[in-house]
């Protein structure tokens, strides 16, 4: 039986994510652009994150039969910071 409470946590920490990143401002840029069907922007931007999720799971499965959930846990967070780190770095020059 499905874990209702596990695919909403799923659902809304991508969603909550992907709000105002940069592939959502991309496909803001696309849609606004005369002579491109919205229809084919929403299909195109729709169909690459069913790619790359697909492909986060494919490897989250590998490195799961592997890697316990909390050392997982602990470099993605590490990860993380790392980026954020380097985000703001950037923005000091």
């Amino acid at each position: 039986m499905t874990d209702i409470k596990a695919l909403l946590a799923v659902f809304w920490s991508v969603f909550l994510a992907e709000l105002g990143d940069k592939t959502q401002i991309a496909t803001f840029c696309f849609a606004s652009q005369k002579g491109l069907s919205r229809t084919e922007v929403f299909l195109a931007a729709a169909s690459a994150l069913v790619v790359s999720s697909l492909a986060a799971v494919v490897l989250g499965a590998q490195f799961g039969r592997v890697l316990s959930p909390k050392l997982i846990r602990l470099a993605s967070g590490m990860a993380f910071i790392g980026l954020g780190i380097w985000v703001l770095w950037g923005l000091r020059a």
